[in-house]
């Protein structure tokens, strides 16, 4: 079988405080003095049964964690880690989400907030061989003209490079708030050029995916994976090509569904949908982007054309330029001709 982190790949679901480092967290933690709560420091932090929903035990524990994020510099150090662990698992194109209000406090307002993690991004770019860009996120837990002041904040750096602004994203606990409240918001941002890349269809089903769809006209949906549920919906998501970032381990963690065999990764494929696969949360989760092919692989028997054509899905979902897109798809066709590593043999 060829090397899952040597395929090239783009990752478009990653949370700022949520791609930290274990060791990083603790670093932090140790430096301010801040007590973590026990799970935290657990190898599988978060793990709920399928009868239940952990979303409540997830915010917990993630507010703890960006408890511990108080300065630029600490800002920096997960963008540039974040960069670093990813272009090891063969990513040549980060897009990674933040909700600058969290971070404003400590420096001054949302403004500069973004403008250093857009230079960290840059930097990162440059330091570890990978395009790093930035989806700036609002919050369904605050109210929609702040997502209004973000989403011109947002248009203010839009581009397709290292260090700019692709998207604008909608995140946080899907059963609060008005989804259509929210659409004027996304209509900045559509405006400027950016991504309209909310989350939807994890914590709730078809119907709450039809109305993030009709409102805010998602290019990109975050997650999206109970759209399977609904066989007429999913056909109507393939045929407007709006991309899945589909996040296996999130689906388990959350409570979603019982086991990794259940996330119905292969019936979103064989519909004919972009399929962009993403860590989320790897700090909560335990869980990296290769793992996540991983279980196409070894859960779901996805053979080798069929994890370069996962790869190749994340590619041409990207807000890439169409210059990184070809390098990128090259290399995935590379990987792809290449002779697999032997197989061991069994004594």
């Amino acid at each position: 079988m060829r090397d899952l982190a040597a395929l090239p790949k783009a990752h478009l679901h990653l949370h700022f405080t949520g791609s930290m480092r274990p060791s990083t967290l603790l670093d932090l933690a140790e430096r301010y003095r801040v007590r973590l709560p026990p799970a935290l420091l657990d190898a599988d932090p978060l793990r709920v049964p399928s009868t239940e929903r952990g979303w409540f035990r997830f915010q917990r524990l993630y507010d703890a964690a960006r408890a511990c994020v108080r300065s630029g510099d600490d800002m920096r150090r997960i963008v540039d880690e974040a960069a670093q662990d990813d272009a090891a698992e063969g990513s040549g194109r980060l897009e990674i989400q933040v909700d600058p209000t969290s971070y404003a406090p400590f420096l001054g307002g949302i403004t500069p907030a973004v403008e250093l993690v857009l230079d960290a991004a840059r930097e990162a770019s440059a330091r570890h061989g990978l395009e790093v860009a930035v989806v700036v996120a609002a919050s369904r837990l605050k109210h929609p003209l702040d997502a209004r002041t973000l989403a011109r904040l947002a248009a203010r750096y839009a581009g397709d490079g290292p260090g700019e602004v692709v998207g604008f994203g909608l995140s946080n606990d899907e059963r609060r708030g008005d989804t259509q409240e929210f659409a004027h918001a996304f209509r900045i941002a559509a405006d400027a050029g950016l991504a309209s890349v909310p989350h939807g269809g994890e914590l709730l089903g078809p119907a709450h995916v039809s109305q993030v769809v009709d409102a805010l006209h998602p290019d990109r949906l975050g997650h999206g994976v109970r759209s399977a549920e609904d066989p007429r919906l999913l056909a109507e998501l393939v045929e407007a090509g709006v991309a899945l970032e589909v996040c296996p381990a999130s689906n388990v963690s959350l409570g979603v569904y019982e086991n990794l065999g259940d996330v119905p990764l292969p019936s979103l494929v064989r519909a004919g949908a972009t399929v962009a696969l993403g860590a989320d949360d790897p700090l909560l989760f335990r869980s990296r982007l290769v793992d996540q092919y991983e279980t196409a692989r070894r859960v779901h028997g996805f053979d080798d054309e069929a994890l370069a054509e996962l790869a190749r899905a994340s590619i041409r979902a990207s807000r890439a330029s169409d210059a990184t897109r070809r390098r990128l798809l090259a290399g995935v066709g590379a990987w792809l001709a290449a002779d697999p590593a032997p197989r061991e043999e069994r004594p």
